[in-house]
């Protein structure tokens, strides 16, 4: 029973939930982006080179011979997945740049001390009461 206990404290921690949809987010987050590059970038840069379509880039070592298929170096894909890469990369460093300029301006602004307590008040005050009787 130790076993389960242990693992169901692990399984409900903060960390591990928050991990788990900040991975559910990023894949939803790569199939975006991979849409965009896919759908949106790349056929204005094939236009652009030509027609080229980047994803039947490929050099083609051995034909195909019978049931046996061609063997191919797809370095069209490749291409793509750098773009991809490169454009999420980018998403992500714009996202924690925006983040970090906001902790800073958190950090920089002028921290106001919290107002004394009631107890503290009132303790101040018989301290002066005190002072004025010397």
């Amino acid at each position: 029973m130790g076993i389960l206990k242990e693992f169901k404290e692990f399984a409900v921690k903060g960390n591990v939930v928050d991990m788990a949809v900040g991975i559910i987010i990023g894949a939803a987050f790569g199939k975006i982006v991979s849409s965009f590059v896919g759908d949106v970038i790349m056929p204005p840069i094939g236009v652009l080179l030509g027609g080229v379509d980047f994803s039947g880039l490929a050099f083609t070592i051995q034909e195909a011979v019978g049931e046996t298929p061609a063997v191919v170096i797809s370095y069209g894909k490749f291409i793509q997945t750098v773009v991809d890469f490169t454009i999420i990369a980018f998403a992500i460093f714009i996202a924690v740049k925006a983040i970090n300029t906001l902790k800073r301006k958190e950090e920089e602004a002028p921290k106001v001390p919290p107002a004394p307590s009631a107890e503290e008040v009132l303790l101040a005050e018989i301290r002066d009461l005190l002072k004025e009787r010397k």
